[in-house]
Formats: C-alpha cells, structure tokens, sequence
C-alpha cells in the first residue's frame, strides 16, 4: 500500500468552514452572523483605523490630537535628524485660530559674552516660583520647558526613568503626576511633586492627606522643588478615577502608600477642604512645613471661584505661588468622551479668563503661571509666552519624544510602544538610555528655536514677549488681530535684568546654580 502524503492545505477550507458554523450559530455579532467568515473584515479595519488614517488617510496637517507634520517635527528633533521644512509651508494660513508670530526687522542681536552663544538653549524662567511669598526654599527652574504631571504606573517604569534621565542632562524638571515619587523619578532631575484628591504617598491608612508623611518625604529627597495641587486635569475635571485592584503591583502599593487586593478610589474632589480659604491654608502647611513652594492645577470652568481666590490673596497675602492652567484638549489621562470632549475651555480661553482676573488684582507679576495643553511645539509655546505663561509644560510631545506612535490604546494597558504600559514584554522594547537621550533632544531643540524665535521678534527672552507680537487669522475675510484684541487684555510685562542675571540666581535649578 503506498504511503499517502497528508494535503496540509485542505485545513485552509476546513477552518473556514468551521468559522462560518461558528459565525452563524452565535447571536452576539450581527455582522458576523449575517456575512459569516468576512464579517470579521469588517471588525479587523476598525481595529486598525487609526493606524490606517496615520499611515495612509489623513494628510499632514489633518490628523487629531496631534498631526503627522506635529509629530514628524518632535521625532526628528528627538533623533537630532533634519527637522527643517522645504519647498514652502503647507499650512492653511487663513483658518480660523492660525498663528501669526510678527518678527521684529531688525531682531535681537547677542552681543559679546552673551550666554547664549555658548548653549543657545539655556532659558531659565523669568520669574522665581515662592519668591514673592517668601518660601524657604524659592526655585527658579532651568528651563522654560519641563515634564507635565505623568504618573508611575499610568506611565512605564522605563518610560518614567528615560524622561528623568533626560530631564536631569538638560536641567529641565519632572512632575510626579498624582501617583506619587516613585524610584524612577529620583534619577537626578528636579521633581514637582503632583499631589491629587487620594493624595497617593502621603495619606494614611484610611486615605486622608498626612503632613507629616508629606514633610519626611520631601527631607529625605532633596530632589523635590515644589509641590502641585492638583484641583482638576484637562482630560477629565470634576471626575474621579478609580485603580482597579489588579494593577496594584507590590512596588505600586509601597509608593502610593494602598493596599493590595481591592480597588483604590480616587475622589473627584479633595477630602483636605472645600472652600478656598480652606485650600489657601492647606497650600500654607504645605509650604510652611516644607519650605517648598506649592501651587495649583487646574482646568478652567466657572471664574467664580478664581476670583474669589484672586480677592483671598489680596486680603490676607497669602495663596500659590504658582498656577498651572491646564487646557481641555485632553491629556495623558484616559477618561469619557463628554468629558474629554466638552468640559473645561480650551488652553487659549481657559488661560486668559484666568490671567485676566489675577491683573486686575495686580497679582500677574507675583505668581508663575504655567501653561500645558498641545505647547510642546515653538510656535504655539511663543504664543503661551505672549499670553503671559512663564513656563510649559508638556505631556504628550514628551512621550513622543521617547516614542510613542499616538496608537490612542493609552488606557487598555497594551501601548505597543511599551510607554503607557505595565506590560513587562511590552516595556522590555524600551532603551532608557537611548529615549532618556532622545527626550534631552527634544526639550533642548525646543526651547532653543523657541528662543531663536524670541530673538527674531527683538526680545533677548521670551518673557518679553506680548499679546501684540502675535496675531490670530479670525476666518473672516482673511482677517487677523493681535492677541490683545482678540482676549482683551494687554499682559503685564515681567520683570527681567537678563538672561546672565537669570543664570546666576542662587535658586536656580537643574543642577545649574552658581555656588
């Protein structure tokens, strides 16, 4: 009898059946049902549409959050690659919302000795943060660029330790996010401690804020420079959150200071006080007890309350040294659609709403404002900076930077970059010493073409910019006003001696204070 060789192929047709069986006898999916095996089709392109609209659909300057020509800009810079753009700009110039920065005819010429012709992007804030309260312990940060609140555990380990590293070889600092001081942000690099509703890492047993476990950390890590209130984030204000129980590692559970086993809540709202001179007092413990100077986060909804805070502060001289204006364009933070979508204003009306109250209370040049909402670019940072910014703060452009694709699986914990996972095979594709590099890239070319733009408009820093440096295309007949008259206001000019007075201030950071 002749041996008979098994026909592998005839499993293709036999599969295909059994699927097609399969498809028909279940009632979950209609498509499959009704269109059995090519069903499936259908659900594959759904799966892949954003990597089909990236890679293939959408055109340059089409795509959201950030577009391709947005994100081939911070990949270049990142890999010190050609980031130039040749054969004109394929920009839209006359949609509604276009920047226009107004360069100066003849620009700001670096005289002898200057800085900035040895490191053309040493930028330190104009402003000391705690100065103006008399904290005792001012901080004037390196850079006018600095890493938004981005949590361990919502971020990778490595990711958590290439932004560090990265952040401590330009000077640049790294906020905690809510999550706390892990290991991977005690790398070298400056920290702002981000302290939400659950107050993770110095609450106690039963969740509620604990001073004392808040002062011990911050004399056993010098590395801690200020501390942030959270009050609310772009991506979801006014909601909680909740960490499901099967994410607590045992490392996670001994930095946020949880148990293991059950679901941790983090409120909407915080627990320490609910009206604002109760919060002033709680910034004022912070401070006092710590000597570091605090501020607050938030997103912009009703002014009621902000203006209530502006007339607190005048009363008793006392409030935040800082205020971070976080943008409703959404961030790192995973959340609902109408949240993500319609509440909380975007950066540019939520900032001047909020600005515009602390001039008129003559508060403008005694707090640091800091700005975060997609101002990772120069353009859209010198914008900040007219506006009355003193600092940016980025979030997603950093994780691009270290080499996130924008796959929008942020929140299913399978980033197949290996940033936003807690996947060990995942994150095991991430080098921290080449992204760590990539992010010191990145922030370094920024603030340097930010400057370099400053110096085209006449100014030697970009605190010097104004509302009437830059105009906005209104999309009427081709129309553009300045910032000045579009938001309605004139922001009040920072104090500012020079960048060389900047660089040797005894509060300076990064590592780069004179002795």
């Amino acid at each position: 009898m002749e041996n008979q060789t098994f026909n592998y192929w005839l499993l293709i047709p036999i599969a295909l059946v059994l699927l097609a069986l399969r498809d028909i006898l279940q009632r979950r999916h209609t498509i499959q049902h009704n269109f059995p095996v090519v069903g499936h089709i259908r659900y594959l392109l759904e799966k892949i549409g954003p990597e089909l609209r990236q890679y293939i659909v959408a055109n340059n300057r089409e795509e959201l959050p950030f577009n391709r020509g947005e994100r081939a800009w911070i990949y270049a810079s990142s890999k010190k690659e050609n980031n130039l753009q040749g054969f004109g700009s394929d920009q839209d110039f006359s949609s509604v919302g276009y920047i226009f920065i107004k360069h100066a005819m003849l620009g700001y010429k670096l005289p002898a000795a200057h800085p900035n012709l040895k490191d053309p992007s040493a930028v330190p804030c104009a402003k000391t943060i705690g100065e103006y309260h008399q904290r005792k312990r001012p901080y004037k940060p390196f850079s006018i660029v600095n890493i938004s609140g981005m949590s361990y555990g919502s971020l990778s380990a490595k990711a958590i330790e290439s932004l560090n590293v990265g952040a401590k070889k330009f000077g640049c600092y790294h906020n905690t996010g809510e999550g706390s001081l892990s290991p991977y942000h005690q790398l070298g690099a400056d920290v702002v401690l981000n302290i939400g509703t659950a107050y993770f890492g110095v609450r106690d047993d039963e969740g509620n804020f604990s001073i004392d476990k808040l002062v011990k950390m911050s004399q056993e890590n010098p590395c801690l420079r200020a501390i942030e209130l959270k009050l609310s984030q772009g991506a979801k204000p006014g909601k909680g959150g909740v960490l499901p129980a099967s994410k607590i590692t045992p490392e996670i559970a001994a930095i946020r200071h949880i148990p293991q086993g059950k679901d941790v809540i983090s409120p909407a709202f915080h627990s320490a006080f609910s009206t604002i001179p109760e919060m002033v007092e709680f910034i004022e413990l912070m401070a006092e007890k710590t000597g570091l100077p605090v501020g607050i986060k938030s997103a912009v909804g009703k002014t009621e309350m902000w203006e209530e805070l502006a007339k607190y502060m005048v009363k008793t001289g006392k409030g935040p040294d800082f205020i971070t204006i976080d943008g409703g364009e959404g961030g790192t933070g995973a959340a609902p659609h109408a949240f993500a979508d319609h509440v909380s204003l975007p950066f540019n009306f939520a900032f001047s709403k909020v600005y515009k109250i602390f001039q008129r209370y003559d508060l403008a040049d005694k707090i640091v404002f800091i700005g975060s909402g997609k101002l990772g670019f120069p353009d859209k940072a010198l914008m900040a900076f007219a506006m009355g910014c003193d600092l940016i703060n980025v979030a997603r452009e950093a994780m691009m930077s270290i080499g996130c694709i924008q796959a929008q699986v942020c929140h299913t914990n399978r980033c197949p970059t290996g940033i936003a996972t807690s996947s060990q095979w995942l994150q095991a594709g991430v080098d921290p010493t080449l992204k760590s590099e990539r992010f010191y890239n990145y922030v370094k070319t920024l603030n340097k073409e930010i400057l370099e733009i400053a110096h085209a408009c006449g100014y030697e820093h970009p605190a010097q910019m104004t509302m009437k440096d830059v105009d906005m295309a209104m999309g009427d007949n081709n129309k553009t006003q300045s910032l000045s008259n579009t938001f309605g206001y004139d922001k009040t000019p920072v104090p500012f001696k020079g960048v060389n007075a900047l660089l040797q201030s005894p509060y300076l950071g990064g590592g780069k204070a004179v002795s």
